[in-house]
């Protein structure tokens, strides 16, 4: 059990850094270069955990699983992520992202035969819902075509996860991170060049920027994410990634002023609740009370009931009986 609670922090550690990428981008990186942010985000921290592993080139099917995984968690994913906060008001695609839990449910269920527990799919809705109440009121320009990127964007990066879990039996965790990052920053590059042109002049507010989502955001969260999926379920580790957008409130709240009503409140407790009950002790709780429930009708005391109760039968006979005697 301790255990189990002691990965499901860890996993925390993800979401929690991942969240504090919305400021630090806002406050310290240079604007409307979102792509060549994602290389520089990627592609260092990758190659950072290749020299503390001095792990050597990916052999056999290591080559090409690299690369998928890394497309489908760093490469696509951000060029998704960044067409649709162009597209769609930071609301909506924030609550679409919210359902990654759920459909990283569904993924390891078809590709890993984990079990889908009811307890877990309640607490993904409700994370949903915490989200969407959390976050709503946002202003901003609606499109089809952001909420198709949006979509895709969250099921790539589920789909990606589980294919690492399953993937991941033979291969550290650390070359397992390094290897997409690198994959995933240099598929970036030329789409970066394209879109955007030479890579942007960085200060040292920028540099120090680019260190902490390099380093903490990245390297960091993304081993700590790796490991606690490895030994967790999905449904566990996705709900903790409801952290996400909670931190990117919390933040927003202490630290650029912004205000906490009523409303956030409310979505705050629907988040925090959701990822609560679709832990495996909360099913383990339910399961005692349950019993706890049924109890006065098994054993002794039940019994004891039962035989308190007439029979329908045995008074119909008592009076031949006694007319006989």
């Amino acid at each position: 059990m301790e255990t189990k609670w002691r990965w499901t922090l860890i996993a925390a550690v993800a979401p929690i850094a991942w969240g504090s990428t919305y400021y630090v981008t806002r406050q310290f990186l240079p604007a409307d270069f979102p792509l060549w942010g994602g290389v520089l985000r990627a592609l260092p921290a990758g190659i950072l955990l290749l020299l503390l592993i001095k792990r050597q080139l990916p052999h056999g099917s290591w080559w090409w699983r690299a690369a998928v995984i890394g497309a489908l968690n760093v490469g696509a994913f951000f060029v998704l992520v960044y067409l649709a906060a162009q597209l769609l008001p930071t609301s909506i695609a924030a609550t679409i992202m919210a359902t990654s839990p759920v459909v990283m449910m569904l993924f390891a269920w078809l590709l890993v035969s984990e079990k889908l527990r009811a307890l877990a799919l309640v607490g993904g809705a409700l994370g949903i819902a915490g989200v969407a109440i959390m976050l709503a009121g946002g202003a901003g320009s609606f499109s089809p075509w952001g909420v198709v990127a949006s979509i895709s964007a969250m099921t790539m990066s589920s789909l990606g996860y589980i294919l690492a879990k399953r993937w991941s039996t033979d291969l550290d965790v650390l070359s397992l991170t390094s290897w997409q990052l690198i994959a995933g920053g240099a598929m970036l590059v030329p789409v970066a060049l394209v879109w955007e042109g030479a890579p942007p002049a960085l200060d040292g507010v920028a540099l120090a920027g680019f260190a902490y989502v390099g380093i903490v955001a990245t390297a960091l969260a993304f081993v700590a994410w790796f490991s606690a999926l490895r030994r967790l379920d999905a449904a566990t580790v996705g709900l903790v990634g409801l952290v996400n957008p909670v931190t990117g409130v919390l933040l927003g709240t202490l630290v650029a002023g912004e205000a906490l009503g009523a409303q956030q409140i409310a979505g705050l407790v629907l988040v925090f609740a959701g990822i609560l009950l679709g832990q495996p002790a909360a099913a383990r709780v339910v399961g005692r009370l349950v019993l706890r429930g049924v109890a006065p009708f098994r054993g002794g005391a039940g019994r004891d009931r039962l035989a308190a109760c007439p029979s329908p039968r045995r008074s119909r006979l008592s009076p031949r009986r006694s007319a006989s005697g």
